[in-house]
This record gives C-alpha cells, structure tokens and sequence, in this order.
C-alpha cells in the first residue's frame, strides 16, 4: 500500500506560534544588514548615470 502523506495545505488554517525572540533578532539584523548593503551598492552605482548626464548638459543663462 501506498504510505499516507501529510497534506500540508491542511494545515494552514492551525495557528501560527510565535518565533523565538534569539532567532527573531538575528533575522531582523540580517534583513537590516542586506537593507544598508543594497542602499550602499545603489548609491555607488545607479547614481553615476545621472551624474554623467548632469555634467554634460549646458544650461542657458537669461
């Protein structure tokens, strides 16, 4: 016979328990850390072509 499987759709509607604080900080420091390197990484890179385009423009004085 074929081995009965748990369905895990079923178990959806089961309350969620509350996740352990250590684990809770250490995931919300690790959301923070990627958070500053992907600002970091923006600021350093996908701002030089508006820099570039900036330098180049000439400006009319009236």
């Amino acid at each position: 016979m074929a081995k009965k499987t748990n369905n895990p759709f079923k178990e959806l509607d089961k309350l969620v328990r509350e996740v352990p604080p250590n684990l809770k900080k250490k995931v919300m420091n690790d959301v923070a850390t990627a958070k500053l390197l992907m600002e970091l990484a923006s600021l350093f890179t996908l701002n030089y072509q508006s820099l570039i385009s900036g330098m180049f423009k000439s400006r009319r004085k009236n």
